[in-house]
């Protein structure tokens, strides 16, 4: 998660910017999810998004139907010895 927007006028709409590898993504949570999942989308590191895929002149867009935290400690990899 890099970025988390409410802004006044989206009537309570939240958009979510995500990045990992291959690039951007933004999630789309309607007030109702936000509601059910307000810790999730506040506090949350990590989260699975769930939902319609949408691309849009090259932008991708995911309309969130479920969201998952990812706790941290699932996603920590260790090196790799080479020797």
């Amino acid at each position: 998660m890099i970025a988390r927007q409410r802004p006044g006028t989206a009537k309570g709409f939240i958009f979510l910017s995500m990045e990992d590898e291959t690039g951007i993504a933004n999630a789309i949570v309607t007030p109702d999810l936000y509601e059910k999942e307000r810790l999730l989308v506040t506090r949350s590191k990590f989260l699975l998004v769930e939902g319609l895929l949408q691309n849009q002149d090259g932008v991708i867009h995911v309309k969130a139907s479920r969201l998952l935290a990812l706790p941290a400690r699932a996603l920590e990899l260790t090196s790799h010895d080479f020797h």
